[in-house]
C-alpha cells in the first residue's frame, strides 16, 4: 500500500518505520522545519535547549528492549543527575526511583536517527482528508506555496499528532474525532534561559510547588551536552493554559521572575525565550493502544492514548502506540 502519515514526531516516525520495513511505500507529511514533535531541541549561540520532551523512562518490556537497541546504537544515554523538589525556598532530593534517558547530543537527535530512509516532507501541513474512491487525498498547505496542494492518491492514512489537531481531520470518522475530542491536551509555556556564569544550584532538575513553575531542568547537565549554563523550565499547565494567549514577553518576564523565586538565584541570564507549547500533555488519555478503521483505512496513534500504561503523554506512549497501530495495518 501507499500509506500517508502525518507528524513526525516520535509515534509518526515509529509507526513509519514499521510500515516500510513491510514493504509498504510510506510518505510523512510534517507541519514543523524539522521532525521529532514535542522531543525537539531548539539551538542558539549559547547552545541547545531540549524544550520540549525532558527525558523518557521505560516500563514495558517491549519498550525496554527498544531503548536497549537505542543505547547500542549510541543514540541514547542514561542520564544520571541530582534531582530535587523545591518548595518555598527548601529543596528536598527527589526522583530515584526510574532510570532516565536522553538521546544525544539533545532530544530530537532520536527523531533524526529514526528519520533516517523515510520520506519525510517537512513544512508541508495536511489541513484535510477527502475520499477519492477507495483511496484517500489529502490537501496540502506549505508555507513556500500560496495556494493549497494535493497529494495522493493514498491507499491509506495514519494521524500521528496530538488529539486536539486530529480531530478535525478526524471528521471523515466521526466515531474517531469523538474521541480524539475526549482527549484534549493541556498546553505548556517553556521559558529558556543562559548565563554568563555558573548559578551554581545543588541540583540539575527540580520539579516546583506552589509555583507558576512546575518542572526546571540544567540543559547542560545531560551527557554529551554542550557546556554551559542553560535551563530549561516548563510552567505548569494551569498557569500555561490561564495565560496561553499572553504575549512572549509578558509571560517571560513572569517566568523569569518564577525562576528567581524558586531558585533563590538572583543573577539575571543574558538570553531569556519562551515557546508555547499548545498541546503538551493529555489530560485525559483515550483508554486504547490506537485506533483503525480497517474499512477506510485511517488510523491514529499517539502519546494520548494509554497503551496499557498509567496515564499518558510519555515517550514510551507514543512508541507502544505506534507499534500497535502498525500491527494492526499489517493483520
Amino acid at each position: 500500500m501507499h500509506i500517508a502519515v502525518v507528524g513526525a514526531g516520535l509515534a509518526g516516525l515509529t509507526v513509519a518505520r514499521q510500515l516500510q520495513s513491510q514493504g509498504h511505500a510510506v510518505t510523512v507529511y510534517e507541519k514543523s522545519m524539522g521532525v521529532s514533535g514535542r522531543m525537539s531541541t531548539r539551538h542558539t549561540e549559547l547552545g541547545g535547549f531540549d524544550h520540549g520532551a525532558q527525558y523518557f523512562t521505560a516500563s514495558s518490556d517491549r519498550f525496554k528492549k527498544e531503548v536497549a537497541d537505542w543505547k547500542k546504537f549510541g543514540w541514547v544515554v542514561p542520564w544520571t543527575t541530582k534531582l530535587a523538589t523545591l518548595d518555598a525556598g527548601t529543596s528536598k532530593a527527589a526522583g530515584k526511583s526510574s532510570t532516565r534517558y536522553v538521546p544525544v547530543p539533545g532530544m530530537s537527535a532520536l527523531g533524526k536517527q529514526l528519520a533516517h530512509g523515510l520520506d519525510v516532507r517537512c513544512e508541508q501541513q495536511v489541513t484535510a482528508l477527502e475520499a477519492h474512491g477507495k483511496q484517500w487525498l489529502l490537501s496540502i498547505r506549505s508555507s513556500e506555496v500560496p495556494v493549497a496542494a494535493t497529494a495522493g492518491p493514498f491507499d491509506a492514512v495514519i494521524l500521528a499528532i496530538p488529539a486536539d489537531q486530529a480531530e478535525p481531520l478526524l471528521s471523515v470518522v466521526p466515531a474517531f474525532a469523538k474521541q480524539a475530542k475526549q482527549a484534549r491536551l493541556s498546553p505548556c509555556w517553556t521559558l529558556m534561559l543562559g548565563f554568563q556564569t555558573s548559578l551554581e544550584l545543588p541540583y540539575d532538575g527540580a520539579w516546583i510547588n506552589n509555583s507558576r513553575l512546575g518542572w526546571i531542568a540544567h540543559d547542560d547537565a545531560k551527557p554529551l551536552h554542550r557546556a554551559g549554563e542553560r535551563w530549561v523550565c516548563h510552567a505548569t499547565a494551569a498557569w500555561s493554559l490561564e495565560h496561553l494567549e499572553d504575549d512572549d514577553e509578558r509571560v517571560k518576564e513572569k517566568l523569569t521572575k518564577a525562576f528567581h523565586e524558586a531558585t533563590g538565584s538572583w543573577i539575571q541570564p543574558i538570553h531569556a525565550v519562551v515557546h508555547r507549547w499548545r498541546y503538551a500533555q493529555a489530560e485525559k488519555p483515550v483508554d486504547a493502544d490506537s485506533l483503525w478503521n480497517a474499512r477506510q483505512k485511517i488510523g491514529v496513534c499517539g502519546d494520548w492514548f494509554a497503551a496499557g500504561l498509567e496515564g499518558a503523554g510519555r515517550v514510551e506512549n507514543a512508541f507502544l502506540s505506534a507499534l500497535a497501530l502498525a500491527k494492526s495495518i499489517f493483520e
